[in-house]
């Protein structure tokens, strides 16, 4: 018999890899935060002794939900600047109350509460875009969350820092200070083109190749970005990225709204990945993203739910089955992104956009124990006929029943493990609800 840290007994395990593969009554071996086999129930228990063995009976295990794209700490501004169009959404609300609030304890608070709701809905991994990437490590990791935190650049000074040159160098500071940190990754977060002068995008293309970091930006997302690009610059905002060599496989091209079949062929040409954003998508009114033709041209997607404040969920569950559905509408097509595609969208299609395709993403002997169990008990998803259906269509965030995070179990139940030791939690975002309140009052925006 061979000793591991944890057997799971599960009804079903669905790997990822391959595509649309359910296994039924098989076990997983999870010993020093990684995955030693997967096989069946009766085999596992011949051959291995777990030291924990949990029973998973009525349940579908999966990899762990990856984000492609957040700003975790904005959940303390979920609901500010619901009905407004993005860019009076930035400009009266958000930047606003940024600069009246964005502190390291904001975005600690702000991301441990979203850290929470992730894990509740499980997400094991979110790529976030915000400032202060120490604080959110810390948030992140005080839940037992893995991350990928941006090292922002944007032109404008804020409450963080000075101007782009400034941005970077703390975020890579940072990134110096964390690099022991085995949950936490970074990448290069360029707001977006209409933020970041052509020397900033410059010198990012630089620094990814230097360290090999992937390249994390919004793009495409409105008409109107478009238009003033073309005015200010010549060129559509991803021609202008390309010239000044952003894309390539590094780069994550998130929302991609507004793409043209030739932007998709220059994006699979390159090995660029999209972090699809429905929902956020269709609250700005930004429109539909043809992400169907993209995974078509053989671009690699992977779904993000953007931040709290423009979508107002952090629920990857919710955003899968907008993405199927969204997909199926905009092209009359009701086989386009089928389930099992936008499954591993959301799982494997993430970890790829990240650079972690061989750390998680899938379930496979050797990769990290990033894993989601939903109990598929419940009336609402009965009965069942196809597991993987059910988890994109029918399935909520309410049968998330446990979470491994490298193997650790961070959601037993429904209960977030590590939420017992931070009981100031609630209490610090009533504290941040009522300054933001304040604000909007004495801004006139209430």
């Amino acid at each position: 018999m061979i000793d591991v840290d944890t057997l799971l007994y599960c009804r079903w395990v669905v790997p990822v890899i391959p595509r649309g593969l359910v296994l039924e009554d098989h076990a997983i071996a999870i010993d020093g935060g990684r995955i030693v086999e997967v096989l069946p129930g009766d085999v596992a228990a011949a051959r291995y002794r777990g030291r924990e063995v949990i029973q998973l009976d009525t349940h579908a295990v999966t990899p762990g939900l990856v984000n492609a794209h957040t700003h975790a700490a904005m959940t303390l501004l979920r609901g500010v600047g619901d009905d407004l169009p993005l860019m009076r959404w930035l400009t009266q609300r958000i930047w606003p109350l940024e600069k009246a609030l964005v502190s390291p304890e904001f975005v600690y608070d702000g991301t441990r509460l979203a850290a929470l709701e992730m894990l509740r809905s499980g997400t094991t991994c979110a790529s976030d875009m915000y400032f202060y990437p120490e604080a959110s490590v810390r948030g992140f990791r005080a839940l037992g969350m893995r991350a990928v935190v941006g090292i922002i650049a944007i032109e404008f000074p804020t409450a963080y820092a000075a101007d782009a040159e400034d941005y970077l160098r703390k975020g890579l500071a940072a990134r110096d200070a964390l690099r022991d940190d085995a949950l936490a990754n970074f990448t290069l977060a360029p707001h977006a083109p209409y933020t970041v002068s052509d020397a900033t995008l410059q010198r990012i293309a630089m620094l990814a190749d230097e360290l090999d970091l992937p390249i994390h930006t919004h793009v495409h997302e409105t008409e109107d970005e478009i238009r003033q690009s073309i005015a200010q610059y010549g060129c559509r905002p991803l021609a202008r990225l390309d010239r000044v060599g952003l894309v390539s496989e590094r780069l994550i091209a998130v929302h991609a709204v507004h793409l043209e079949d030739e932007e998709f062929q220059l994006l699979a040409e390159r090995g660029a990945s999209i972090a699809h954003c429905p929902a956020s998508n269709l609250k700005l009114g930004s429109g539909i993203a043809p992400v169907a033709g993209a995974a078509a041209a053989g671009v690699n997607l992977a779904i993000g739910t953007d931040g709290a404040a423009s979508n107002n969920r952090i629920d990857m569950l919710s955003e899968l089955r907008l993405a199927a559905l969204l997909a199926k509408g905009a092209t009359g097509d009701a086989s386009a992104l089928p389930a099992p595609a936008i499954l591993e969208a959301g799982t494997l299609g993430g970890a790829r956009a990240l650079g972690l395709q061989d750390r998680i993403g899938s379930i496979e002997a050797g990769k990290e124990a990033d894993l989601v169990a939903f109990d598929l008990a419940p009336p609402e998803t009965q009965p069942l006929y196809d597991v993987i259906s059910h988890l994109v269509y029918c399935t909520g965030r309410e049968q998330v029943s446990d979470v491994w995070v490298a193997g650790r179990r961070v959601v037993e139940g429904r209960h977030p493990i590590l939420l017992s030791v931070h009981q100031d939690l609630m209490a610090g975002v009533g504290a941040w609800q009522n300054r933001c309140r304040q604000v909007l009052l004495t801004s006139g925006a209430s």
